[in-house]
């Protein structure tokens, strides 16, 4: 995504309000070997997730304690500055999940002293990708049978609502869609025949032109990096798709809205 910002000056002075707060309270770092701090008893992974798409992510693969440090109230997710409070989390963690767009996860951990392992989640709510990326975790937390458990609901799941739009195409025809980059997901999940995608940038003249020129029905935009109106002055219709779960970190949500949307555009 753009506009990534990393603030060398704010993260020094956080990693000197974390030692502070660690050594007032004794909270110091495990002294593991790198490869995730010590678990609870249960045996159960601690897991702090950037953003709760990572943490839908985490809860998919079958964790069940997750700590999410961006709010779902911020709109543009890597714009974020971690605070103290934040850092202290990542010390107590098994694993720290992030994106590779979000230029603050490593600092995070490294300002925490924190023996957690780190993991990079390619966010991308393309089924098939989900679904590697839910078994990759599974693996990685020990939660193989519950990943597996939540991967056959969301089969199910997906596939009724491909089943719904595709019931909603008007005409019985699939629909023709621009989508910005990380929507393109929504545009498989309804059928539809993406004649064109934008972003992350702002959309140009020359490509406004060409876009608008494909006439399509949809426009599916990001929610989370809208510019406003992508093809004004045609007929397509617009819809926000919203590719973060909120704080139930409910994944099946995410598409369910999509769904809903999309079908609502194409009546």
């Amino acid at each position: 995504m753009a506009r990534n910002r990393v603030r060398h000056p704010l993260l020094l002075a956080l990693t000197a309000a974390l030692a502070l707060t660690l050594t007032a309270t004794g909270c110091a770092a495990s002294d593991g070997d790198g490869d995730g701090a010590a678990k609870r008893p249960d045996g159960k992974p601690r897991v702090v997730a950037t953003t709760t798409w990572e943490g839908a992510f985490a809860k998919a693969a079958g964790a069940e304690d997750v700590t999410v440090i961006v709010p779902q109230s911020v709109h543009h997710a890597p714009d974020y500055d971690p605070k103290p409070s934040d850092l202290a989390a990542v010390a107590e963690a098994d694993f720290v999940l992030y994106a590779p767009f979000e230029p603050y996860a490593e600092k995070i951990k490294e300002a925490a002293g924190s023996k957690a392992k780190l993991i990079e989640v390619g966010l991308d709510n393309d089924a098939g990708k989900v679904n590697a990326e839910v078994t990759r975790l599974g693996k990685e937390f020990g939660t193989e049978d519950a990943a597996a458990r939540w991967q056959k609901t969301f089969s199910a799941e997906y596939t009724k609502l491909q089943g719904e739009l595709k019931a909603a195409w008007p005409g019985g025809t699939a629909p023709t869609a621009v989508a910005q980059v990380f929507t393109a997901w929504s545009a498989k999940l309804a059928g539809a025949n993406v004649v064109g995608t934008y972003g992350p940038e702002e959309v140009t003249p020359q490509q406004l032109a060409d876009l608008s020129a494909k006439k399509p029905a949809l426009v599916l935009d990001n929610a989370h990096m809208s510019n406003g109106t992508t093809l004004p002055g045609t007929t397509a219709r617009q819809v926000k798709i919203v590719n973060y779960p909120g704080k139930d970190l409910d994944l099946l949500t995410v598409y369910r809205d999509a769904a809903t949307a999309v079908k609502k555009a194409m009546g």
